[in-house]
């Protein structure tokens, strides 16, 4: 067996426990064992534990014995791919802005009602954040436009709802059609983080503008998942 320094043994270790809880934050998020916020910190928990990894193995490697450098590098590894599927999964890349409330209609978005009397919102602030997040939305994703549609408010209305009512995981807290307008919730299937949505049917000179909000109850970014679920959104309804 090749030797390893304690630095190295150290890292090893590290290393290995850095799978161990990117493994088991997931999971206890998703199979709801614990709160999603609580999975999620164990997963960064997890995270940091790869970057120390790291941190003491290459320590190891510029200072432990020449001949335990070998394995000092294979004890990293596992370090390296957390850290590459935090990477990946967190859309790094992406550029996508650190906010979490995401609407067709910054100047006039859609209010939350009933998703504010919902226990799980006990407490927080479901009124959009203003100016700084629309700049921030517009600078990330471009324009997110609202759907117009060439039919009476109350038919279109008709077609929100049972759109929303189709798919898979959005729960419907709320149909409103004297008011027009449709809440719910969505549930990211690994962490099982839950962000809620609120849609409107508006009459615009006979026509009716579909305007949607999509917010994160946990965190101040969503990777882009708000983003895409309106426009999903949108497009399921204007096919």
């Amino acid at each position: 067996m090749t030797p390893q320094s304690r630095l190295g043994r150290a890292s090893t270790w590290l290393g290995r426990i850095s799978v161990v809880l990117a493994i088991i934050g997931p999971a206890l998020a998703h199979f709801e064992l614990t709160a999603s916020l609580t999975g999620f910190i164990i997963f960064g928990a997890g995270l940091l534990c790869a970057l120390l990894c790291i941190l003491v193995g290459l320590l190891a490697l510029l200072l432990g014995p020449s001949g335990s450098r070998g394995a000092s590098v294979v004890g990293v590894l596992p370090a390296l791919l957390v850290v590459l599927a935090v990477f990946v999964a967190s859309g790094a890349r992406s550029g996508v802005p650190r906010i979490n409330d995401i609407t067709t209609d910054p100047v006039n978005p859609p209010v939350f009602v009933h998703a504010q009397t919902l226990p799980e919102n006990t407490g927080r602030d479901l009124t959009y954040p203003g100016e700084s997040f629309a700049k921030q939305q517009q600078e990330g994703y471009g324009t997110i436009e609202p759907l117009t549609l060439a039919l009476p408010p109350d038919e279109t209305f008709k077609r929100v709802a049972a759109t929303a009512r189709s798919l898979d995981g959005w729960v419907i807290t709320r149909e409103d059609p004297a008011a027009r307008v449709v809440e719910g919730y969505d549930t990211s299937k690994l962490f099982r983080f839950k962000d809620d949505f609120v849609i409107e049917v508006r009459d615009t000179n006979g026509q009716s503008v579909v305007q949607m909000r999509s917010k994160s109850r946990d965190g101040q970014g969503d990777v882009g998942t708000n983003a895409k679920r309106i426009r999903m959104f949108l497009a399921r309804l204007k096919d």
